[in-house]
């Protein structure tokens, strides 16, 4: 056993989305902090764009079993380097709406209020908008929720085809909005852009560093800082408590196959919703026998990831855009007037590309190539715009990470599925209307090829810690310590009492500095 012989003031266990964040404001204010990442830096390399290495190698998921509820093995979707997740990530960074942090009712349950609410999170989501350079527009989403600042950023602009799309969207009656995204771009003055507005963004990791990731935009900005420590390829495995029980005495990770000892006066999980609980029911000892943070029994319950299905829309008119992830839609967020229950929120996803095809795209999209003469995969690449559907799903005890062994299980099984199907149908009718004239019998028949995402899909993970006031039916307390444990905090997407409809990503910054502003004040 190795032990490190530095104390710090706060120990941070991640450095995705909710870590990240917390890292640089923490560290700004000169805190003495260690980040401990799992992976490395993530390489610039001509892979980062290669379709084939990123979709159908999976290059750079990590290369690891879980377990579904059938006890059948998986290789989860999942990211270890510094900036975690979101170094893959849309960077589509939406709020959460006012009525999201309310008890909701579905056609298939109830979402559960949350004890704080939207003017609670309101300045930090201004916060968060500004360090991550979010380019938005105030006032195209009749859904979205009021706001104390406008954008930092301009919205980032539709190209021709994408314009057209969006006018024909709306001659729907409905709203189609730009979808707040994170990316370094200059419109007004290209040549200080550092985004190049390529088609290879959603999905793959950014080669030139022009998306606004947790490594480029909160963790390399603090490097140099000489009251901050990133040990890289650091893999926890265990926290060790005080023999009361009630702090966290030391983390244990496994560095280059070798055990060592870190010690500080904070903790901070921020390993991903399953990660995270997963590492507090490996910590079992005697005084916690159910693993820590787990006198409720919740730790690892509730898992939820969104209901999800990509839509791609053929269309007899080419879509030559480089940079194609612009639309957002939440007409059907709250329902319409024949399904007056949630359904979800639509988004494009990046661009359909030739080489994606083979290894990403709906099984029937690939059957459409060898049935329609002269659809080769560039031709249905370029008549191609691919479409993002993303519903709520519900908490539910029996949906939950566990432990058994040496493996992790995610046991889940989707609800709210009509809702889902619902929305699904709704967006069809859309792109149906849109594209009603084609030269082509077989897309004239209305073939919009869909698939849905697998256990595999982990990327809007959350929920397996809620926070809330009473410790027997939470995990965390307000301010995301757990109830059992004075110095461990939470700061991923695990206190989710509920999923929203929208991508968890900019909550979960924006709750990591909340968290930040009261671990300032305990510190002093």
């Amino acid at each position: 056993m190795i032990i490190d012989d530095q104390y710090y003031e706060v120990i941070i266990i991640g450095s995705g989305a909710g870590g990240g964040t917390l890292a640089h404001k923490l560290a700004q204010a000169g805190k003495e902090i260690l980040i401990l990442e799992r992976g490395s830096f993530l390489p610039q390399e001509d892979a980062n764009w290669n379709a084939t290495e990123v979709f159908k190698k999976e290059k750079y998921h990590a290369h690891e079993q879980w377990y579904d509820n059938a006890g059948e093995p998986f290789r989860p979707q999942t990211n270890y380097w510094v900036g975690g997740n979101t170094k893959v990530y849309g960077a589509a960074l939406l709020r959460m709406r006012e009525r999201d942090f309310e008890e909701v009712k579905h056609q298939e349950g109830t979402s559960p209020e949350w004890a704080l609410k939207y003017q609670d999170f309101e300045p930090y989501y201004t916060e968060a908008e500004n360090l991550f350079e979010v380019h938005g527009r105030t006032g195209d989403d009749p859904t979205a929720p009021p706001r104390s600042h406008d954008y930092p950023f301009p919205p980032v602009s539709h190209e021709s085809r994408m314009q057209d799309i969006a006018d024909a969207i709306s001659k729907q009656g409905l709203h189609p909005a730009h979808l707040p995204l994170g990316i370094l771009l200059n419109e007004a003055d290209r040549q200080q852009s550092q985004c190049i507005r390529c088609s290879t963004c959603d999905g793959f990791p950014c080669k030139i560093h022009a998306k606004a990731d947790t490594e480029v935009k909160t963790i390399r900005p603090i490097l140099d800082l000489p009251n901050v420590t990133l040990q890289t390829e650091a893999k926890v495995v265990a926290l060790h408590t005080s023999p009361s029980g009630r702090e966290v005495k030391a983390v244990e990770a496994e560095i280059d196959g070798k055990a060592h000892l870190f010690f500080g006066d904070i903790v901070v999980l921020a390993c991903g919703a399953v990660n995270s609980a997963a590492l507090l029911l490996r910590s079992a000892n005697d005084l916690h026998p159910d693993g820590l943070a787990n006198s409720s029994g919740l730790v690892g319950r509730n898992f939820m990831k969104h209901l999800i299905t990509a839509v791609v829309q053929i269309s007899p008119t080419p879509n030559p855009s480089s940079y194609q992830k612009t639309i957002g839609v939440n007409d059907y967020y709250w329902g319409d007037a024949d399904f007056p229950y949630p359904m979800g929120h639509i988004q494009n996803t990046g661009n359909v590309l030739q080489e994606m095809i083979p290894a990403e795209a709906p099984p029937l999209l690939s059957l459409l190539s060898r049935l329609v003469p002269g659809a080769g995969l560039r031709q249905l690449a370029t008549h191609s715009t691919g479409w993002w559907l993303q519903t709520e799903d519900l908490p539910d005890l029996d949906n939950r990470v566990r432990i058994a062994g040496n493996k992790l299980h995610v046991d889940y099984t989707p609800n709210n599925a009509e809702a889902h199907d619902r929305l699904i149908y709704r967006w069809t009718d859309v792109l149906k209307a849109i594209d009603k004239t084609s030269e082509n019998a077989a897309i004239r028949r209305g073939i919009y090829p869909r698939s849905e995402a697998s256990i595999q899909v982990v990327a809007n993970q959350c929920g397996t810690c809620r926070f809330g006031e009473d410790p027997k039916s939470s995990v965390l307390d307000l301010n995301c310590r757990t109830h059992d444990i004075d110095n461990l905090y939470v700061v991923d997407s695990s206190f989710f009492p509920s999923n929203a409809g929208v991508s968890p990503a900019l909550t979960i910054m924006a709750n990591a500095l909340r968290v930040g502003d009261h671990l300032l004040e305990r510190m002093g």
